[in-house]
């Protein structure tokens, strides 16, 4: 099931080929105002739910948020998260990452604040950082996805629904749209689920921030690295 909150405008098509889209994709962080058409929304969707899914089950939904429903999440969200109210994302958290998992989230943190010019000591600049993330980026559209609640409990859900937000931020980037995902944007989520519309048989699980990149935002520009192929994967039985 797919809802769409608010309007809709024209943009045309935009192609590439699968490796572009796979070597090219950036977090974007930084977005023009211009409204996404509702149709290229769906063109990305219809891609998208082509992952796969365990036993074809497509546990997901997806909440399409724009204009004033997506203004009000942004400022609930915000004023609840300063005002000290404990979050309440509804997937579970493994706490804060340690070694090498630690290493790599400082080292794009510090691609990032470099690429704004923001220093160490810049208190301000930090925190307006994360006011951005709870804004979800002032991105013209969210995606808010989520799950059956029927299925809690395990893992598989979720990670059907990792597939599936794979495909959008890369179907995205194939129609010229850029994408980041975003949990600070639902970690207030009774705020969530009130504007989108999400009843309580559903798991909110995460959401993507989405609309077209503004080239002048310098922390678009940001490559985070990748970790080479030998040493992410081990082939076994293979001729050396």
């Amino acid at each position: 099931m797919v809802a769409f909150l608010a309007g809709s405008h024209r943009q045309e098509k935009h192609r590439v080929e699968y490796e572009e889209v796979v070597q090219g994709r950036r977090s974007i962080r930084g977005y023009k105002p211009d409204q996404v058409p509702r149709k290229v929304l769906e063109e990305v969707v219809e891609l998208a739910t082509r992952a796969p899914s365990s036993m074809n089950t497509q546990p997901w939904h997806l909440y399409i948020v724009t204009g004033e429903p997506l203004d009000r999440i942004r400022k609930a969200n915000t004023e609840r998260n300063l005002a000290g109210v404990p979050p309440s994302r509804e997937i579970r958290s493994h706490g804060a990452y340690e070694g090498v998992h630690r290493q790599r989230q400082v080292d794009i943190a510090v691609q990032l604040f470099q690429a704004m010019g923001i220093e160490r000591n810049d208190t301000e600049g930090r925190q307006d950082w994360v006011l951005r993330g709870f804004r979800q980026f002032d991105a013209p559209v969210s995606i808010v996805v989520t799950y059956d609640k029927e299925l809690q409990g395990g893992d598989i859900a979720q990670f059907d629904c990792g597939a599936l937000v794979n495909g959008l931020v890369f179907a995205a980037w194939s129609k010229g749209l850029g994408a980041v995902v975003n949990s600070q944007g639902i970690m207030q989520s009774p705020v969530v689920r009130e504007h989108a519309g999400i009843p309580d048989d559903q798991v909110i699980m995460i959401c993507v921030a989405m609309g077209y990149p503004d080239d002048d935002f310098a922390a678009n520009h940001v490559r985070s690295q990748r970790r080479p192929v030998d040493e992410v994967a081990s082939f076994v039985g293979f001729d050396k």
